[in-house]
């Protein structure tokens, strides 16, 4: 009976034994940890790229474990440290309804931009805007004079100051003599 046992521990291969006495990490973070404590960077990252294929579920705060698909953009809570045949079932269920409505909301759009495209101009909702019209110009369009405002903060005697002061003190005189506006000649 010794001979058999010693003849089978003889024929395992190293590796299995191996394992026999050390024990494999069970999900990604325990993984993770021991590739910290690896030697060398690119050990250490070697690690790390095992743990990543080897567990896809990552453990959540208050236990059990989560897995997020990047496709979807979405987690979801799994039972164990990779998805049950189960759990990834669903998942695919999830990522084809999700298919399903990115499919729905691309042909809503295309349908909304081509009815957008043949409903006539008239019957857009869309306002354009009036074109403004300046300042300048809105006074020199109204038929009404009025008078320009009194210039501030000017320098003494300079001329952009002083003339409207002196046109108005010339109108005042031209009120003051009598003086009538020119008539046009008649001919």
């Amino acid at each position: 009976m010794i001979t058999a046992f010693a003849a089978c521990a003889a024929l395992m291969p190293l590796r299995a034994q191996a394992q026999w006495w050390s024990r494999a990490p069970a999900d990604f973070e325990e993984c993770a940890d021991k590739a910290e404590r690896a030697a060398t960077k690119a050990e250490k990252s070697s690690q790390l790229a095992e743990c990543n294929a080897k567990f896809a579920g990552r453990r959540k705060l208050g236990g059990g474990y989560t897995y997020f698909d990047f496709m979807q953009n979405r987690s979801f809570d799994i039972a164990g440290p990779n998805p049950t045949p189960e759990e990834q079932k669903k998942i695919d269920e999830q990522y084809t309804r999700f298919l399903d409505q990115e499919r729905q909301n691309r042909v809503a759009a295309e349908s909304r931009a081509k009815q957008q495209l043949l409903q006539p101009a008239s019957l857009r909702s869309e306002k354009v805007p009036l074109p403004v019209v300046a300042p300048n110009r809105q006074a020199a369009a109204t038929s009404e004079v009025k008078p320009r405002p009194k210039a501030t903060g000017c320098a003494q005697h300079s001329f952009s100051c002083d003339w409207p002061r002196l046109s108005e003190s010339l109108n005042g005189l031209k009120k003051l003599f009598g003086a009538s506006p020119a008539k046009p000649k008649r001919g």
